[in-house]
């Protein structure tokens, strides 16, 4: 539905964006995740037509956003950061006039307006004007102006900033149900969004993408994700050195508690492996006590630490990048990013 490949915009000697690959399967919700400045925004923006792309191409729904805008604005809704709202209109006003410029015929206005308030649960507010409305209904006409048209894709770039817990649980929603009928991308900073929202990531640092994957792929992928957390009692020492000798076994560190004589093994496992019955065989057959055991693994907030901290890359789902792993990050603009 959405294909991007080598995107790159420069701002005279400055670039935004370098070679950003891309694709969004129909039906998929892409998390486009990365800090501030990455380059989130300008990728949006070029994807929606709003700012042209120093080299590289984007299609969607089959069409080049640069050679055929108008039939690729037809089939886009797009949500800014900041809501494009006419305050001093009420909300189903705001609608029927959104219809009107996306060019919904007159016949079919009002049922596509209707449909939208409903789906964005505005039915209480669409008599009201749009300036009474708190950020969090503001943000949900800003996405029913999204949706008026009924496109295939719908671009929302962060969608949920400056709202309230409840605000955020009731947009994120929303976003999960229009799944069933368009592909979305969200563009976003906040974690928490992306793992309980998205089917796939992709992350940007400093203008580039440097990985792609599913949440679970990301996470599992990670150098020093997935092990255990195992409290027992013994010659910690020597339980180190066996379960360190297990072929599955990364890592093995000994961490103090404050029950005498206990201590905490926190073992990393080797990627796609399972040492949990062989450290439980290790430590039984040493006579230890074990008191708990919790399997642990890394979360899409330590992929992206690592990820944009340290500027690791991490082979993609997909082998993108040169040599079957992503290209490593450009210089970061701070140009024209929009963030």
């Amino acid at each position: 539905m959405i294909e991007v490949e080598h995107l790159s915009k420069t701002y005279g000697s400055t670039s935004g964006i370098q070679d950003v690959t891309f694709s969004v399967e129909a039906g998929e919700i892409l998390g486009f995740l990365g800090p501030n400045g990455a380059g989130k925004t300008t990728t949006m923006r070029i994807l929606a037509g709003y700012l042209p792309a120093s080299s590289g191409t984007v299609r969607i729904a089959g069409y080049d956003v640069h050679e055929q805008s108008l039939a690729v604005r037809q089939r886009i809704g797009y949500l800014p950061e900041t809501p494009p709202l006419y305050l001093d209109m009420t909300v189903e006003g705001f609608l029927y006039f959104v219809a009107r410029l996306k060019g919904v015929a007159a016949g079919d206005r009002h049922r596509r307006v209707k449909a939208a308030i409903e789906r964005c649960n505005l039915q209480e507010k669409r008599r009201v004007l749009i300036r009474k409305l708190s950020k969090g209904f503001r943000q949900r006409v800003g996405i029913a102006q999204a949706i008026v048209h009924d496109p295939p894709v719908i671009i929302l770039d962060e969608p949920t900033v400056g709202l309230d817990p409840r605000q955020i649980i009731d947009v994120r929603n929303l976003i999960k149900s229009l799944a069933d009928s368009h592909t979305i991308v969200l563009s976003t900073h906040i974690l928490p969004e992306v793992s309980m929202t998205c089917n796939r990531v992709a992350i940007i640092n400093r203008g580039q993408i440097i990985a792609t994957g599913t949440p679970d792929s990301l996470e599992a992928n990670l150098a020093g994700g997935a092990g255990y957390e195992i409290e027992t009692e013994g010659d910690s020492a020597a339980a180190q050195q066996l379960i360190k000798m297990l072929p599955s076994v990364r890592s093995v560190e000994s961490i103090s508690t404050t029950e005498t004589n206990r201590y905490v093994l926190r073992v990393v496992s080797q990627p796609t492996t399972e040492p949990g019955p062989d450290i439980v065989a290790v430590l039984v057959g040493m006579g230890l006590k074990i008191y708990e055991m919790r399997r642990t693994r890394a979360s899409l907030e330590d992929v992206f630490l690592e990820l944009t901290m340290e500027e690791k890359p991490l082979e993609s789902e997909s082998g993108v990048g040169r040599g079957g792993f992503l290209n490593p990050p450009v210089q970061e603009s701070g140009v024209g990013s929009g963030e």
